[in-house]
């Protein structure tokens, strides 16, 4: 496993902040490793974990690099250069419920030390079986349940103890957050 981050990549981007934060951004489908060309062209820290994946070829099997988290690149910056960063070419938009939200520099720390590693690394889905979460998006903001899969659909299960009885309701996996 590898990851796209350069030690010789300016400490600060263009505009000279002191709020600096790790951001995700959301990219456009297979924009990810351009994207990071792009952020670090214009002076922003990027990090782009990746994954090495065997891939069959009708003549060959070839070891490629994919991106770990697909749709997602991270970087180094300040508020302040938002529009210019939403601007870049392949960009979708900076990851938060309702507003940009910074990435916590120990999980940063966490990506950064798998990649690093020379052990084999996959993607996991995010939300486990049983999970508790609650809707953060959508019309069902606020409401609390389990999270289940059933026939590769994400769903909340809500329970209603004294009548021992639940239902069950489709939800998109970026409509939740689990609950501490």
């Amino acid at each position: 496993m590898d990851v796209h981050s350069d030690s010789s990549a300016p400490s600060r981007p263009l505009a000279l902040e002191t709020d600096l934060q790790w951001y995700a951004i959301r990219t456009r489908s297979r924009q990810e490793k351009k994207v990071y060309e792009r952020l670090f062209g214009i002076g922003i820290e990027p990090v782009l974990p990746l994954t090495r994946e065997l891939r069959q070829w009708s003549d060959r099997k070839v070891l490629t690099e994919l991106p770990l988290f697909v749709g997602y690149c991270f970087a180094h910056f300040s508020l302040n250069n938002r529009r210019m960063i939403l601007q870049l070419p392949g960009v979708a938009g900076i990851v938060g419920a309702r507003a940009p939200e910074a990435i916590p520099l120990a999980e940063l720390d966490a990506i950064r030390a798998l990649s690093a590693s020379e052990r084999l690394v996959e993607h996991h889905d995010y939300y486990a079986e049983g999970t508790w979460v609650e809707v953060v998006k959508g019309p069902l903001i606020g409401l609390r349940g389990q999270f289940v899969r059933r026939d590769g659909h994400h769903m909340i299960v809500v329970r209603v103890n004294l009548i021992q009885q639940a239902a069950a309701i489709h939800i998109r996996a970026d409509e939740v957050v689990p609950l501490k």
